[in-house]
């Protein structure tokens, strides 16, 4: 006992500069106060309290990520807590982009929860530390600090894709998601392991610093190590062939869930990726290059092809997602200060249009969250002008139509490509964006279609047996059907299917949060398309500026 008192006096605990975690203890914090504040009160928090304290958690986070950048601009990176902190443009741009992501979400997720009648604070505390778990990921310096970040952003996010209790494809999505994440999460801590017994050590600068320094006679360890993070890492990013949770999990989960997933775990999965492999295994780039050259086709082409036969937009832009997905990796592929440049800003842009598509998406499902039908957006310029018009921009940006935002980010990684020699990876990326044309155009056509949208009609308890019997009628036609075999309810006579107000099953007007997030995600899409300035610049300094 004694010695073992006498060890634990000369532990030296690390400095903690709470300067440097600002935003990750800002999202933390709001959590922490919701959670404690709706444990101390009898009644639910009113949802309008709850998103204005998210909000406004999202603007103090997003106001330290601002301070941070201006001290990096100031007084160049520099590392805390021991070196498992690092705060440099880098990590100042993803603390940036998560918190807009937050922002956007919480509004978007307001209109959500009234609609759907769901009440207390639990879906933004999720939300909020899942954020959190994303910008640790950008400001981690350490394999472990790594892991730490994926598993708070993963653990938040498989509880909100199960959220919607009512919905049978919610909790399998969230169980699925689970599962294969867990498994996923296990390989990447087994390649931290034998990254460790390589190099002696997690810490990346160390890493890099070892790999200079010594020539490995036997390489197999750390590549097999390299190996299992590339494949931790293409799960959370849904890279080929790693993304087969991705259709199911994006349609199952609530729709709001969907564009936040889409948006932050991207950010903090390659957030990650990047700075491991760029900086911590920029000598062994021979060796990882290919495979991450193969990932990258597999994932652009395949995002593309498949999207094309889908029905349901959810799905559709799953793929679409997985498609995004492969023009990162090609700035990670390329592997040079441009290629990294061009996957920040791809980041940074790809954020505000899947966000924005995914507000449009929950505002025409409709109650119940689950009509998701291409057919749905037929002759929505009809029914809402400005909302199609909004859909049409968020999608012709995820195209890469020029003046906007998805032109250039496209542009970028093509760039960053070519002068990295990747000439053949750039053709790839360019027929794959042809290919994805199409089925944003589609959707497009189907609004500015004259023709009526379909709505589905059930009758419950109308067949022999009691079974459920649906039709499925434009919008405008009476819901009243004839049903065979007796009685309503008892079997055999006409049973009457009753649908619900044509205003409401086929929404046209989003509430006031989510018109305030669609318009901030149209907003940037084409303001920053015509004039890129600001954020190419912040790209283009941030990846100077890392540590």
């Amino acid at each position: 006992m004694t010695a073992l008192l006498a060890a634990t006096a000369h532990v030296v605990l690390p400095k903690i500069a709470y300067h440097s975690i600002l935003p990750v203890l800002v999202l933390l914090g709001g959590a922490a106060a919701l959670l404690g504040v709706s444990a101390l009160v009898r009644r639910p928090l009113d949802t309008s309290a709850v998103t204005a304290v998210t909000v406004l958690t999202a603007l103090g986070s997003l106001s330290t990520a601002l301070v941070q950048w201006a001290d990096v601009r100031n007084h160049g990176p520099h590392v805390a807590i021991d070196g498992a902190i690092v705060q440099d443009g880098f990590s100042a741009l993803i603390g940036v982009l998560v918190s807009c992501a937050v922002l956007l979400a919480a509004l978007v997720g307001d209109s959500w929860m009234r609609r759907e009648e769901v009440r207390g604070p639990e879906f933004q505390v999720l939300m909020l530390i899942s954020a959190a778990g994303a910008v640790v990921m950008g400001e981690a310096n350490d394999l472990v600090v790594v892991f730490l970040g994926l598993e708070i952003l993963s653990i938040a996010l498989y509880v909100l894709a199960a959220f919607d209790a009512r919905r049978q494809q919610s909790g399998e999505a969230g169980l699925k998601y689970f599962i294969l994440g867990s498994f996923s999460s296990a390989v990447f801590v087994y390649g931290i392991a034998l990254t460790y017994g390589a190099t002696g050590t997690t810490n990346l600068p160390q890493i890099a610093d070892y790999l200079a320094r010594n020539v490995l006679l036997h390489e197999g360890l750390l590549l097999a190590g390299i190996a299992l993070l590339l494949v931790g890492f293409a799960f959370k990013v849904a890279a080929v062939p790693f993304h087969l949770w991705t259709p199911d999990v994006y349609q199952g989960a609530p729709t709001p869930v969907t564009g936040f997933m889409a948006a932050v775990a991207k950010a903090g999965g390659f957030a990650a990726f990047l700075r491991v492999f760029v900086s911590s295994f920029g000598l062994m780039r021979n060796d990882w290059q290919p495979a991450v050259w193969v990932v990258a086709a597999l994932t652009l082409l395949l995002g593309a092809v498949v999207a094309l036969v889908q029905r349901d937009v959810k799905r559709m832009l799953a793929y679409s997602s997985i498609n995004h997905a492969g023009f990162v990796l090609i700035g990670l592929q390329a592997g040079t200060a441009k290629g990294v440049e061009g996957a920040l800003y791809y980041l940074f842009t790809y954020t505000f249009m899947v966000i924005g598509s995914f507000a449009v998406i929950t505002v025409v499902g409709g109650r119940g969250d689950g009509l998701h039908d291409l057919e749905r957006y037929r002759g929505l310029a009809r029914r809402s002008p400005w909302l199609a018009i909004s859909f049409t921009v968020l999608l012709l940006g995820q195209a890469g139509i020029p003046f906007t935002t998805g032109f250039l980010a496209k542009l970028e990684v093509v760039s960053g490509a070519v002068s990295g020699g990747s000439t053949v990876l750039a053709v790839v990326a360019m027929v794959s964006a042809a290919i994805a044309a199409f089925f944003y155009l589609r959707v497009v056509f189907l609004m500015y279609s004259s023709g009526a949208p379909v709505v589905e009609l059930s009758a419950a308890g109308a067949g022999p047996g009691g079974e459920v019997r649906s039709l499925s009628l434009p919008a405008g036609v009476s819901p009243s059907v004839a049903v065979e075999g007796g009685p309503a309810g008892a079997g055999g006579g006409v049973g009457t299917a009753v649908a619900e107000d044509e205003d409401e099953e086929i929404a046209t007007i989003p509430p006031t949060a989510t018109a305030v997030a669609i318009s901030l995600c149209v907003g940037v899409t084409v303001i920053f398309g015509l004039w890129p300035a600001p954020l190419t610049g912040f790209a283009h300094l941030a990846q100077l500026l890392i540590h």
